[in-house]
């Protein structure tokens, strides 16, 4: 279990983390490849192809989290589309009281998101989970994703947090390796990100289904 009075700062991922990455798994999954089947003119099989190629491309990279480079790789209207299905953003059930606990302990609370910033703005104006936090932070104005280390040596510039009192949150493998290779004391796995799937535990990190059991 974490031990909360040697954590100061909390550093938390967003899609998956704070919110349900559901919105996320089927948009990209789902209405991306509806569209380029339409707009293409191909069906939807070979339109699910081409787009996964897309992906792995870019996957880990900042360019994978970019709107505007998926807007001008594709053609498509990314927002406009994602607002088309914004009823689908939704916070995690656990996470309003997660946060609340963790304000009153008086802990340090910093969103560390590789989401774009329209994206993330569109998910504050649905959920205000903004209003928990002491700070935001979107890799895209550093230019280079949370899975590489330049992010990290970027972010602790700024913020200056203490690596050894600092514990971060994330539901991907790759993003939770990277900050335990800068150095990040306390680190933990979000094995339910999207309440659609099953849950899956990330390996050799301390697993949450629920935050409220582990305040």
């Amino acid at each position: 279990m974490l031990n909360w009075s040697k954590i100061d700062t909390v550093l938390l991922d967003m899609d998956g983390t704070l919110l349900d990455l559901h919105f996320d798994s089927y948009f990209w999954l789902n209405v991306i490849p509806e569209q380029i089947a339409i707009t293409q003119n191909i069906s939807l099989d070979a339109a699910k192809a081409d787009i996964a190629k897309r992906y792995q491309a870019v996957h880990g990279q900042i360019q994978w989290y970019c709107l505007d480079y998926w807007q001008e790789q594709l053609k498509l209207p990314i927002m406009d589309l994602k607002r088309e299905h914004q009823h689908l953003i939704k916070v995690r059930e656990d996470v309003p009281y997660f946060l609340t606990e963790l304000r009153k302990a008086g802990k340090e609370l910093i969103l560390l998101t590789n989401a774009h910033p329209e994206n993330m703005v569109l998910k504050f104006e649905h959920t205000a989970i903004d209003n928990y936090l002491d700070g935001v932070i979107s890799t895209h104005q550093y230019g280079v994703s949370k899975e590489q280390q330049s992010l990290w040596h970027q972010v602790h510039n700024e913020i200056g947090f203490d690596k050894q009192r600092t514990l971060f949150v994330d539901d991907s493998e790759a993003v939770l390796n990277a900050a335990k290779d800068y150095g990040i004391a306390h680190l933990l796995a979000v094995a339910n990100p999207d309440s659609q799937q099953p849950s899956k535990e990330i390996a050799s990190y301390l697993n949450v289904t629920d935050y409220r059991t582990i305040i």
